[in-house]
């Protein structure tokens, strides 16, 4: 806990209620941040308000529609005036039916374009003008290491998840003159409570085999790494591609 100046951030986290997502609301949270939850799950995001209290804000949206981000920055506007960090974490994962890249249907292949990749556009768009009234913004883009392993049967996610690797690299260019950096934090393996049908108890031991640190990775693994990435200790970090899977493989 501790990283400097979290405590006066707004900070809007998507993809926020549950998982991963809920966990980084957690964290920013315990180091003082007001966070705005994020999601199409009102229900989820305002328990999580719930739990943790008036320093997170619920809010519903669907990344894929930028209507709906609009919507999200006028709301922020009026409440805050400014975002000073914002993790683009909502995707479709748990749900990926896993097949051969041409059995994926084109529905299937739409619905996580318009999610994983133009979310993180549509978001970031809506919200540019009030980073850009933050005094030192910060992005965090939500990788996959997947892209680099080459992981089967999920082509769809892992082109999605380069897309957002090779946003990252444009945003920071696009961006440094306003003071705002762009970092995308990419997990290997990361269990929650959400249910992954998808990797049987033979591929997470093969892959614990192959980590340098033999355990499974939990949220607390990637929250204090997007808390890092989003504080003033960061400061000189921008356009960076951050792994975190306990040595699966080495950038």
């Amino acid at each position: 806990m501790g990283y400097k100046g979290l405590d006066e951030k707004v900070i809007v986290v998507t993809g926020s209620a549950q998982g991963i997502g809920a966990a980084y609301v957690r964290r920013l949270a315990q180091e003082g941040a007001t966070v705005i939850a994020a999601d199409r799950n009102l229900e989820g995001v305002t328990a999580l308000a719930a739990e943790l209290g008036d320093r997170v804000v619920p809010y519903e949206i669907d990344v894929a529609s930028i209507e709906s981000a609009q919507r999200l920055a006028a709301f922020a506007a009026e409440r805050f005036g400014r975002v000073d960090g914002l993790i683009n974490n909502a995707a479709i994962f748990s749900t990926i039916r896993m097949a051969p890249f041409w059995e994926i249907t084109e529905q299937e292949w739409d619905a996580i374009s318009n999610v994983n990749i133009k979310g993180v556009w549509a978001v970031t768009s809506a919200l540019i003008d009030l980073l850009k009234a933050s005094r030192a913004a910060s992005i965090v883009n939500i990788g996959s290491d997947s892209v680099v392993l080459g992981r089967s049967n999920y082509l769809h996610y892992v082109a999605s998840k380069g897309a957002v690797t090779g946003m990252t690299y444009s945003m920071s260019k696009e961006l440094g003159d306003f003071g705002i950096r762009v970092n995308t934090l990419s997990p290997g393996p990361v269990y929650t409570e959400v249910a992954r049908d998808t990797v049987t108890e033979a591929q997470t031991n093969a892959m614990l085999a192959a980590q340098a640190i033999h355990r499974k990775a939990g949220p607390e693994d990637m929250t204090a790494v997007a808390a890092f990435l989003l504080s003033d200790d960061s400061a000189y970090v921008t356009g960076q591609t951050v792994s975190v899977n306990g040595g699966l493989w080495h950038r």
